[in-house]
């Protein structure tokens, strides 16, 4: 059928969005910002060119009749002889140099309908990279492990960006179009049926998304020069233009591409990357009309907005009406600090501040953020805003991301780097603290495959981006090493991508592990964070340098529940003057779960009494659970000498 023009007028009633090209009621609507430019037209892939009618304010539109989904088309701005992709594409199925093409969002019809959304309290995340999740690197097979992740506990996926970007392969934070998901890993309509496949199970996913640069080439400055600002430093490429002149039309491009990710695909949330370089002067900063935008396309979905924060700015996470930009939880880059040098015994570069002691892993349980605004000796200047009114829901805690183990020597993962009862006394701490546990792919059962970064590059920028790695990597004094420079994976070499990738067989394998996680997380969500109404008030206290109590409290004593952690020597206690280790009325602890099971890989758990002498042992996590007893029962004398030959062996 040969198409037609119906109308120079934009129908802004009719459209979902403002820009981008849209089906309303059988008609195609195109709608671009392209204000440095007098005119515009649409080419379709046909050859049939079609002029657009100039707005106000820099926009141009045209409504084409009888276009059919799949038609590919092209931006011509003025005269120019060379065609541009839709800014707003919804789909560049040759890539982001190619053709847009026209995409129905309404076809899709989802089943999960009855689907509420993700709230921020009794979340356990895991992050992945679909391309390298599976060996096939797509939607359809990484919904085809689903049930092994629901099997597992987990409640949300953390998407790393899907967004179109150059290249066959690469992280997906150097994207150049926000609005296409990548045609690497399928069709829009595979990424919808991933994601209602995912909330069939009970899963949530939430998006990474970048806002603060845009990826090589920055082309939007072909359509105006007004998306970016030479006002701010950016260590990524230019700074996105929010509070400079017309900036208006940057700011509805990047506040409505939220709403577009939760409402056409049905996404239960954001994580925005790197909001320290989301510059804006403006009364409303736009993290704040991010966050207004996307709460407002969930509807009667709950929606679950992460940050990630270097400066670690608790105004991020206070709600918009407490004069804070309506954020629910951060990464807490302080807590994983902690947690690595606690397991290597390595404080270089970033970690140079964190000591790995027991007072970091209570400070961290009971107050998110360890740096509230005192000296930061690696910036040598004050780090971070104080946060003591914020929930432990607010912090997002982790062993492993995709940064932390790309910035490894090897892109080793943590079970590579330390004993394996030291991580399963970390695993424990991290999945039953009182924040929101995050877990990389593949850490549930110890993949092997390292976690490289990696971006497909061409030409000179093979090299910028090898060197670049390499300098960044420089902070940390062992990396100085020239065979380092000369064996560094090379970001652009498609091997360093597949190398990347799980092998699943390890799964099986590791069963054990497997086992670890799952068992840790049935405890957290019905005994330790179960059942509650409200929050659990925690509090903690040191037994040693590197050992650490828990107390977990609740209303209803035999739901209360103690968490050792020895991250050091084995430990002998006598007597602690320490009520926290005190058990509720008429109750002795009884342990209920240890870290060094043999079903987990462990050397056996030990008896504990703690009405006697105890010993901890190295390296091991142990829960203790209140059993009720008739009261002032204390074992016969003749049983005093058993109990302490069993504690001391």
């Amino acid at each position: 059928m040969q198409s037609k023009l119906t109308s120079g007028a934009r129908g802004s009633s009719k459209r979902r969005y403002p820009i981008g090209a849209e089906i309303v009621n059988g008609v195609t609507s195109f709608r671009i910002w392209a204000p440095n430019h007098p005119t515009a037209s649409i080419v379709l892939g046909s050859g049939m060119e079609y002029p657009m009618y100039r707005e106000e304010e820099g926009y141009f539109s045209l409504e084409v009749d009888a276009l059919e989904t799949g038609t590919l088309y092209q931006i011509r701005l003025g005269d120019e002889p060379e065609c541009l992709p839709d800014p707003a594409s919804r789909f560049q199925p040759e890539g982001p140099s190619g053709p847009s093409m026209l995409v129905d969002s309404s076809s899709y019809q989802w089943q999960a309908t009855d689907w509420l959304g993700v709230s921020p309290n009794g979340q356990v995340l895991y992050e992945m990279h679909i391309g390298t999740f599976t060996p096939e690197g797509t939607y359809a097979a990484a919904a085809g492990k689903l049930p092994l992740l629901k099997d597992l506990g987990i409640t949300c996926l953390e998407l790393m960006p899907l967004n179109e970007f150059l290249g066959e392969f690469g992280w997906g934070y150097d994207g150049v179009l926000p609005y296409a998901p990548t045609r690497l890993y399928g069709h829009p309509d595979e990424l919808r049926s991933f994601i209602d496949s995912a909330h069939q199970s009970g899963i949530g996913v939430i998006l990474d998304v970048v806002y603060n640069h845009f990826g090589v080439g920055e082309k939007f400055s072909a359509f105006s020069t007004d998306y970016f600002t030479d006002r701010y430093f950016n260590e990524w490429g230019s700074s996105v233009n929010f509070d400079g002149e017309n900036c208006q039309g940057v700011r509805e491009f990047i506040s409505k591409n939220a709403a577009y990710w939760i409402d056409e695909y049905h996404l239960d949330g954001l994580r925005l990357d790197a909001t320290q370089a989301l510059f804006d002067a403006s009364t409303e900063h736009v993290v704040t009309l991010i966050s207004r935008e996307a709460r407002a396309a969930g509807g009667r979905r709950s929606i679950y907005l992460l940050a990630e924060n270097e400066p670690q700015d608790a105004g991020l996470l206070r709600a918009i009406e407490e004069e804070g930009m309506g954020l629910n939880a951060a990464w807490n880059d302080d807590f994983h600090h902690s947690a690595m040098v606690a397991a290597t015994g390595k404080m270089e570069a970033y970690y140079h501040d964190h000591r790995g002691h027991a007072q970091e892993f209570i400070s961290a349980a009971k107050y998110g953020y360890l740096f509230q605004g005192q000296r930061y000796d690696w910036q040598n200047a004050p780090r971070g805003t104080p946060g003591f009114h914020l929930h432990p829901e607010c912090f997002v805690h982790f062993l492993q991301n995709h940064d932390q183990i790309a910035n490894s020597a090897r892109g080793l993962r943590v079970n590579q780097l330390t004993s394996p009862a030291r991580l399963r006394a970390l695993t424990a701490l991290l999945l039953l603290g009182p924040q929101t546990p995050m877990l990389f792919q593949g850490q549930e059962f110890g993949a092997t495959t390292p976690f490289y970064y990696f971006a497909d590059s061409r030409g000179e920028m093979i090299d910028q981006v090898r060197r670049g790695r390499i300098e960044f990597l420089k902070q940390f004094p062992s990396l100085k090493d020239p065979d380092f420079e000369n064996n560094m994976p090379l970001p652009s070499d498609r091997l360093t991508f597949e190398r990347s990738k799980l092998k699943w067989d390890e799964y099986v394998a590791n069963e054990h592990l497997v086992a670890l996680h799952r068992d840790l997380l049935v405890l957290r969500r019905n005994h330790i964070f179960g059942g509650q109404k409200g929050r659990r008030a925690v509090d903690g206290s040191i037994l040693d340098r590197s050992a650490l109590l828990l107390r977990f409290f609740a209303d209803n004593p035999e739901e209360q529940r103690l968490l050792l952690v020895n991250l050091g020597h084995d430990l002998s206690i006598h007597s602690r003057p320490d009520p926290l280790l005190a058990p509720p009325r008429d109750c002795q602890w009884n342990v209920e779960w240890s870290s060094e099971d043999m079903n987990y890989g462990g050397s056996g758990r030990r008896p504990m009494d703690l009405q006697h002498r105890w010993g901890l042992p190295a390296d091991c996590a142990v829960v203790l659970a209140p059993r009720r007893q008739a009261r002032n029962k204390t074992p016969p004398p003749e049983d005093l000498d058993r109990w302490q030959e069993a504690i001391s062996s």
